[in-house]
């Protein structure tokens, strides 16, 4: 029989990265109030690290809070900090797909995945995805999954995310930004627990076109948009000027903010939540987050950096899944 908690299933992420540091300074600040193990090749934690070497993940709610839970997976290669190694990526992938499995079984309450190297992935395991979203997405049967970044002060939705700004508008469509409001709309009340989310609508254009002076998407077909989702009694409302939707008074009037293009969303969190943003996939049918940052891979080793994106992650994978839970 299953735990009544279940813990949350950590992929190592890149081993020449910073995410088996961060892994340990994770469990060390947070003990057994979040619970969680780590999914990847004990050799590859820093050396001295405190772990126990677990046969199942319930196995992990019994570990000593100093001592980080590791279910073993072996890697081909060594980990070496700022160099990546090809032969580790059929190890990274394998990490992923085995915290989403567990995941799947009920036996983790979620996946927090740690930084990837996606060229190590594609040179060494031909990993044929854009990133981590999407090859979750494949993982999950396909989902209609969108990329959500949230912090304590802000929760952000682009619209269009790995993309050059010159091709933005034609990408923004109307069947684009229904998609993404409506599977933002689900993943508030699912994963957030908010009943009836606000959702603020950030126009494409400066000043949202500034009544069709400086571009007419907003007239022709953002607003008519917008409109039928509120008619079907969605909280949605906008389009709004990106410029001043994000100071403290306006994010006190919505719960999350779908923006036309990548920069026009993460700019102001990670302006205003740069150590502690999470990454969040909303539309999966299971519970997802990451840290907000790469592998940094030229202070890996160094035992300098700051786990307190992490930390965030595994918190809200907790708070997300006693949302789903209720």
């Amino acid at each position: 029989m299953l735990p009544d908690r279940l813990p949350i299933a950590v992929s190592c992420g890149e081993p020449a990265g910073i995410g088996a540091e961060l892994a340990v300074k994770a469990r060390a600040a947070l003990g057994a109030a979040v619970p969680f193990f780590w999914i990847g090749d004990p050799a590859h934690l820093p050396p001295g690290s405190r772990m126990a070497e677990i046969a199942r993940p319930e196995d992990a709610l019994t570990v000593p809070s100093n001592r980080l839970p590791v279910l073993p997976l072996s890697f081909a290669g060594k980990a070496v900090p700022g160099c990546p190694d090809p032969a580790n990526a059929p190890g990274v992938v394998a990490a992923i797909e085995q915290a989403v499995r567990l995941v799947q079984r009920g036996q983790a309450a979620a996946v927090c995945t740690l930084p990837i190297h996606k060229k190590a992935l594609q040179d060494g395991a031909g990993f044929g995805f854009p990133g981590h979203t999407e090859f979750l997405a494949h993982l999950a049967g396909g989902a209609d999954v969108v990329m959500c970044l949230a912090s304590d002060l802000l929760r952000v939705v682009p619209a269009t995310i790995h993309i050059p700004l010159s091709q933005v508008p034609a990408a923004l469509t109307p069947a684009v930004l229904d998609r993404v409001i409506r599977v933002t709309h689900a993943g508030m009340v699912r994963d957030f627990g908010i009943a009836a989310p606000r959702i603020a609508v950030a126009g494409l254009n400066p000043h949202a076109g500034e009544g069709g002076n400086m571009g007419r998407e907003e007239l022709d077909w953002i607003a008519p948009l917008i409109g039928r989702l509120a008619a079907e009694g969605l909280a949605v409302f906008g389009p709004l000027p990106a410029d001043t939707m994000f100071h403290a008074r306006a994010r006190d009037a919505y719960d999350v903010a779908v923006c036309a293009y990548h920069d026009q969303a993460l700019i102001p969190i990670k302006t205003l939540a740069f150590d502690d943003g999470v990454n969040v996939t909303l539309g999966l049918p299971f519970i997802r987050t990451s840290p907000d940052h790469g592998t940094a891979f030229d202070i890996a080793g160094k035992g300098v950096a700051r786990a307190a994106s992490v930390i965030a992650a595994l918190r809200m994978a907790a708070r997300m899944a006693a949302a789903r839970r209720r």
